[in-house]
């Protein structure tokens, strides 16, 4: 398959995710403890909940997320670029963090929580507009009751490895982390 084929089917893989979508939002944390990471996700690709504020900020989106694999994509603009006239590595971190993040979440029950302890990326080759689309792949490889692991990926539409990462991530019970007035 070429470049151009892979670009139409990833563009059609968003078209389809944004339309099911409500505006982006955060949701009152009540509403969202009470859920387990993957119906989390599933409320949110059947617009019942808005997805986070930070991919409109980002230009990134989640495509396809099932237990213990999150798929995102994003959109290497210009205005990620930084002095260099290439895009800033926050957003190559951003993008995969995102991506190993909710790979971890969509293993969570509905109390359980997660942050990120440790975020490590490599970022292998720049990235700039001409690359149109770029997928990141978040894998579990590690779950337990405290620690998770996971690795990611972001590749271009011709196949190219754009950077790799590894998390670390602490889980912890929702219950006692929620405000009492959430």
């Amino acid at each position: 398959m070429d470049v151009e084929d892979v670009i139409a089917r990833w563009e059609a893989d968003e078209a389809r995710v944004r339309a099911g979508q409500q505006a982006a939002g955060v949701e009152p944390r009540r509403t969202a403890f009470g859920r387990s990471g993957m119906d989390m996700f599933q409320a949110i690709f059947a617009g019942e909940l808005p997805p986070p504020p930070i991919n409109d900020a980002a230009d990134i989106l989640a495509i396809h997320i099932e237990p213990g694999i999150a798929v995102f994509q994003g959109r290497p603009r210009r205005r990620f670029y930084n002095p260099m006239g290439i895009v800033h590595g926050g957003w190559f971190a951003t993008l995969l963090d995102s991506a190993v993040g909710c790979a971890v979440h969509s293993m969570l029950p509905a109390d359980k929580g997660f942050t990120t302890l440790e975020l490590k990326v490599n970022m292998l080759r720049a990235l700039s507009e001409q690359v149109r689309l770029v997928r990141a792949e978040g894998k579990l490889i590690h779950a337990g009751r405290q620690v998770a692991v996971a690795e990611g990926r972001i590749v271009g539409p011709d196949g190219k490895l754009y950077a790799h990462a590894t998390t670390t991530c602490l889980i912890f019970d929702r219950a006692a982390s929620a405000p009492a007035n959430a």
